[in-house]
């Protein structure tokens, strides 16, 4: 450090403040700054959707884990390996042994949270990941056919029925991917990812067709 910099507690005031922001404005902006939302033209388009939820990771025993959500959501815990379960806006998915990730409407994330801490004590651990993810959602009858460019996994619906959920390489990227119904799959992906695959997704759609769609 020189001379001339403060140290200590001269250092300027901007130095200890927090962005006037906010955290939930942060996790409630799109990461998306270059994508294109322009449509390409095309005789089966896929319909690409960003969704900003709120990202909530649950790790602890299955059995206390389960009647904390049941308690607190309303919603079963997927304990059978790659499974998912969904009520309403909220689903859980299947991570691992002792991981399941949820997502939720953003403005009732905090009280979801709190509500689980309550109803599973000390044996369960909640991490807030919303401000590091974020999900697309790529739906229509090409849908599959974009994917297949994208990821080696097996995305037929034989191999990944509705409600399955992986997490595999997409693009050269990490998502977990969750088949929401025939012609539809979700993926989520790091915030920081977001531009990257949305340009992957409109190129891989380009003979087919390819339009963005703003969550209502």
């Amino acid at each position: 450090m020189s001379n001339s910099e403060p140290a200590g507690d001269e250092l300027p005031a901007e130095y200890h403040q927090m962005p006037e922001a906010g955290h939930r404005s942060d996790r409630a902006a799109s990461p998306l700054v270059r994508g294109d939302r322009r449509a390409i033209s095309g005789p089966s388009p896929i319909t690409v959707t960003e969704r900003i939820n709120g990202h909530l990771i649950l790790r602890g025993p299955p059995e206390t884990l389960s009647a904390a959500v049941v308690k607190s959501l309303g919603l079963a815990l997927p304990i059978a390996p790659l499974t998912s379960s969904v009520r309403a806006a909220l689903c859980i998915r299947w991570l691992g042994p002792d991981e399941w990730l949820l997502t939720l409407p953003l403005d009732d994330l905090a009280q979801a949270e709190a509500d689980l801490r309550d109803a599973g004590g000390a044996e369960i651990a909640l991490v807030d990941v919303s401000g590091g993810q974020t999900v697309l959602v790529v739906q229509g009858d090409s849908a599959i056919q974009v994917l297949m460019k994208s990821t080696s996994y097996d995305v037929g619906l034989q191999n990944f029925p509705v409600g399955k959920v992986v997490t595999t390489t997409f693009a050269q990227a990490q998502v977990v991917m969750r088949r929401m119904n025939e012609v539809t799959f979700e993926l989520i992906l790091r915030r920081s990812f977001a531009d990257y695959l949305w340009a992957w997704l409109r190129d891989a759609a380009s003979e087919f067709g390819f339009a963005s769609q703003d969550e209502a």
